[in-house]
């Protein structure tokens, strides 16, 4: 398997992840190298055919970076891109007291740990339905024979046409086996790539995947193997001293010379205490000190409810000012941008408003 170099905090400069730790600031001073994921749409003719670095509902990302949209995600669904549209502060109140009377399922005008969990479980699935469809049109697409199979070669034809190199040519070297004269960082993605084929292909094995092996090998939370297999490489990349386990400084770690001057530093300190935060509240379940494949499948398996009923006691303590353990009202309104990622710039006019 090629080796990668370890994905840690990020490079400067970094932005708040996870947890949100700066709630109120606005969407367009986060850094443009921790894009949102609509920012993550660019290059879509490549982003078609490799397994998604940013899979929505899924907490880390597939670079071992926290997902900073993920609270948003799993508490908007598929309304979160239609949250992005309504700009004016009325009509976006409006949808988050729509949401909150959804999540509070008896009614009481507050939510519980188990209402957000049941809710992050439902908006999960939603998501998770979305990129299915998805993977079922970029598997008909790439089935350009239409046998209901795509072949390792016919994957990487494709694969390569979006580095720049041309499908005819690219074929016809594959065909005759002759070298196809890729750069070394092309050739490690391939290889990869390669073993999450693999690992998709069910036995016996063929290099052929079907529509389901397919969908397995862009979005491999929705496989136990490749849950597993994502597991490992996590771990891979973030265990320093080959131990097959990663401790909190491992997992904090930043790489060396990435801190440029003190702006950044003082970023990358934010990105230090959101990592340490959701080791120490969300993966790290025994508190021993170290995380192991199992506490961290646990923590990467999106439809794992212990794991959600963390994340929810989580997402209710960031906006429970007043330390009953419930969300009201007026904590969803004034944290809206934690929830939604859009800020309620009337929030003190509109705070008294029924719904």
């Amino acid at each position: 398997m090629a080796s990668r170099q370890a994905p840690l905090c990020g490079l400067a400069p970094c932005c708040p992840w996870f947890l949100g730790i700066v709630l109120l600031m606005d969407a367009s001073a986060w850094p443009a190298n921790h894009s949102s994921a609509r920012e993550r749409a660019g290059n879509r003719e490549e982003n078609e055919i490799l397994p998604p670095d940013h899979l929505n509902g899924v907490k880390l990302e597939m670079d071992s970076h926290l997902n900073k949209d993920f609270h948003q995600e799993v508490f908007l669904g598929k309304d979160m891109d239609d949250s992005e549209e309504d700009s004016e502060p009325q009509k976006s109140q409006r949808k988050l007291m729509v949401i909150f009377s959804k999540v509070d399922l008896n009614t009481d005008r507050r939510i519980s740990a188990k209402e957000m969990q049941n809710w992050i479980m439902q908006k999960t699935a939603e998501n998770f339905k979305v990129a299915m469809a998805e993977s079922r049109a970029h598997f008909r697409a790439m089935d350009t024979n239409g046998d209901s199979h795509v072949s390792w070669d016919e994957y990487k034809v494709k694969f390569l046409a979006t580095k720049g190199h041309s499908e005819r040519e690219v074929a016809e070297k594959i065909k005759n086996k002759w070298d196809l004269n890729i750069d070394e960082e092309t050739q490690e993605v391939l290889e990869n790539l390669k073993d999450r084929w693999y690992l998709a292909d069910n036995p016996p094995p063929d290099l052929l995947l079907t529509e389901s092996e397919f969908l397995s090998f862009l979005n491999s939370e929705h496989s136990r193997g490749m849950l597993q297999f994502m597991v490992k490489e996590t771990i891979r990349d973030l265990d320093q001293d080959g131990d097959k386990k990663f401790s909190l400084s491992e997992f904090i770690s930043l790489p060396v010379g990435t801190v440029e001057n003190q702006q950044h530093q003082d970023v990358d300190d934010g990105c230090v205490q959101d990592r340490k935060r959701e080791f120490e509240e969300l993966i790290h379940a025994n508190h021993d000190g170290i995380v192991t494949t199992v506490e961290l499948e646990d923590y990467m398996d999106p439809m794992n409810e212990f794991s959600a009923l963390n994340v929810a006691k989580q997402m209710i303590a960031i906006a429970d000012e007043s330390q009953n353990h419930y969300l009201e009202p007026e904590e969803v309104r004034k944290y809206s941008e934690f929830f939604t990622g859009s800020k309620l710039v009337d929030y003190a006019r509109s705070v008294h408003e029924g719904f």
